[in-house]
């Protein structure tokens, strides 16, 4: 399978145990909806398949498996740091109505007293908050996604029009 063919999924966190029992970390959202029969793991830039024998789901985006022909430790060990991927045919649907701020990746972000800004390049999730990083002329322009600060979202567009606080701006013009 083809990289392009595929989508992340998230990463082997490290082994449990003597038996080949892994903790995978899911950085995909719904991965409750995943159909988790089948992984792909990216060993030297290539994705190799892996039948999953067992998975157990926790609710703080882990789960411990066993994959077939993994049945030591050792053999878990080498797969430690790897990407994880599914084919892209087992993507779970959405929603339309479904709008997430990870969404936002591509929008062009314009404040309400500074113009356009810049284009959304990154979406992180943090325990409180999601956190834009703009490309604000060759740097990394960062703040909240709140209901404070977005004025507007046109989807159609892709433009999101915001009224961030003063003097944040400035100080990505200064540094």
């Amino acid at each position: 399978m083809n990289i392009n063919d595929a989508f992340y999924i998230g990463y082997i966190t490290k082994t449990r145990g003597l038996k080949g029992e892994m903790q995978l970390f899911f950085e995909f959202e719904d991965y409750d909806e995943l159909d988790l029969d089948i992984l792909f793991l990216e060993v030297n830039k290539k994705l190799v398949p892996y039948f999953v024998d067992t998975i157990k789901l926790h609710n703080n985006s882990t789960a411990y498996l066993n994959l077939e022909d993994i049945d030591h430790v050792d053999k878990a060990k080498e797969l430690i740091k790897k990407k994880v991927y599914l084919p892209k045919d087992k993507m779970p649907e959405r929603d339309p109505d479904d709008f997430r701020y990870t969404d936002l990746i591509g929008y062009v972000v314009v404040d309400e007293n500074e113009g356009e800004i810049g284009e959304i390049i990154d979406v992180q999730a943090f325990p409180q908050q999601f956190v834009a990083t703009v490309d604000f002329g060759g740097k990394e322009l960062m703040f909240p996604l709140n209901d404070d600060l977005i004025l507007g979202i046109d989807e159609e567009g892709q433009v999101i029009e915001v009224g961030l606080p003063e003097g944040l701006i400035d100080l990505y013009r200064e540094s």
